[in-house]
């Protein structure tokens, strides 16, 4: 997966010879920056607002996977709140008793 597909390939030596300015400079432009070493890409320059889109993107899916591995093992069964409560020698009455955590 390439979620970088428009982004330009710079190697260790052009990125430097480019400087961080100008790097920074086509970041906030749009253009996304990868650098490579030895033909490898080792680090990607990207603007503020394509990483909020990439990290929006990954929370998406990290709740999709939840989603889907919810809807998959639901046995349909349910236990009731009460049931919970008692297991873990509370009622009701006794969480609302405990002072509020402010």
């Amino acid at each position: 997966m390439t979620v970088l597909h428009d982004a330009h390939e710079l190697s260790v030596t052009e990125a430097t010879r480019r400087g961080v300015p100008g790097l920074v400079a086509d970041a906030e432009q749009g253009s996304g920056i990868v650098v490579t070493r030895h033909k490898e890409r080792v680090a990607a320059v990207v603007s503020i607002s394509r990483l909020d889109e990439l990290e929006e993107a990954a929370a998406d899916l990290r709740d999709l996977a939840l989603v889907l591995a919810r809807s998959v093992t639901d046995t349909g069964r349910r236990t009731p709140l009460d049931d919970v409560l008692n297991a873990f020698g509370h009622t009701r009455e006794s969480l609302t008793a405990l002072p509020d955590d402010e």
